[in-house]
C-alpha cells in the first residue's frame, strides 16, 4: 500500500504548471463539493421516515458515501480524514442552505460539476499531461486530500 507521501508525490508528476496548480485548488474542492450535491439530490432514507426529523436533512446518498470516503483517508493519514471530515460537512452544510433556496440542489450541483471539470480539463491541457485519474481512479479521492496537504504545509501541520 503506498503512503499518503508517495500518493502525493505521484499526483503532483502531472500537476507541475502554476496554471494547472491554481485551477486544481479551485477546481477540486469543487468537483468533490458537487459530487455530494449530486449524490444528496437521489432519493433516499429520509423518504422512509427512519431518522428523526432533525437528522434527516442529512439522510441522503452524499453523506452515507462519506463514512466510506473517510475510510479511505484513514488508511492514509488520520489528519488528513480529519481535515477532509471537516471540509466533508462544510460542504454538507452548504448544500442544506441551498436546498432552502428556489435553486435546486441538483441543478446547482450539476452546474459547478461541469465547470469544475472543464477547468480541470484546461489545466492539464496547459500541463501537457493526461488527469492522474486516468492511470488509477484512487487519484479522484487523492486530488483533494493533495490541496489539503498544500494546506496543511502551509501551517505547519505533519500529516
Amino acid at each position: 500500500m503506498k503512503s499518503i507521501d508517495q500518493w502525493f508525490e505521484e499526483y503532483g508528476e502531472s500537476h507541475q504548471n502554476k496554471t494547472n496548480k491554481s485551477i486544481h485548488f479551485i477546481c477540486v474542492p469543487l468537483i468533490y463539493f458537487s459530487i455530494i450535491g449530486l449524490l444528496s439530490s437521489v432519493p433516499s432514507l429520509s423518504l422512509l421516515k427512519l431518522l428523526p426529523d432533525s437528522l434527516s436533512a442529512y439522510a441522503h446518498f452524499g453523506a452515507l458515501l462519506l463514512p466510506f470516503v473517510m475510510l479511505f483517508y484513514l488508511r492514509l493519514s488520520v489528519a488528513i480524514t480529519i481535515g477532509m471530515m471537516i471540509f466533508s460537512v462544510v460542504c454538507l452544510v452548504i448544500i442544506q442552505l441551498i436546498s432552502f433556496t428556489v435553486i435546486k440542489v441538483w441543478m446547482f450541483s450539476l452546474i459547478v460539476f461541469a465547470l469544475a471539470w472543464s477547468g480541470q480539463f484546461y489545466g492539464h491541457k496547459v500541463e501537457g499531461k493526461k488527469p492522474s485519474f486516468l492511470k488509477d481512479l484512487q487519484f479522484l479521492l487523492i486530488g483533494p486530500a493533495w490541496i489539503l496537504g498544500f494546506v496543511y504545509r502551509k501551517f505547519r501541520i505533519s500529516y
